[in-house]
């Protein structure tokens, strides 16, 4: 069972596995996504950033090399440029994302997945 949660996990991170962690002491079982292996493709990108609430810039990882060399930090881009470079590179994605029945947030620092959880 799922519990109807979504993380979007890299289990390299840190702050994916804390979250997944915090997840688990609750007894729940997300459905784990790790997305840098099985890709997302563009509808399922779209609608992940959407449900965020957030432009799709603010959900990438300007600290990553990658993300200088495709000058993606210039706000001349567009947001169809900045999906597709997620959709050919999918390491710009930050990390974890996690989507549950309240809502879909960017769970860092970690402790932000608390907010998309009833009260305990």
């Amino acid at each position: 069972m799922d519990d109807g949660i979504t993380i979007y996990h890299n289990p390299r991170c840190s702050n994916s596995r804390a979250v997944l962690a915090l997840l688990q002491e609750r007894h729940l079982a997300p459905r784990i996504v790790e997305y840098l292996t099985t890709p997302l493709d563009r509808d399922h990108l779209q609608a992940l950033v959407t449900a965020t609430g957030v432009p799709l810039r603010e959900l990438l990882r300007s600290k990553e090399a990658l993300y200088q060399e495709l000058d993606l930090g210039n706000p001349a881009g567009t947001e169809d440029q900045l999906l597709d470079a997620v959709l050919l590179h999918p390491v710009l994605l930050n990390r974890p994302i996690v989507v549950t029945p309240q809502g879909a947030l960017l769970c860092r620092p970690p402790e932000r997945v608390l907010e998309l959880l009833p009260p305990a």
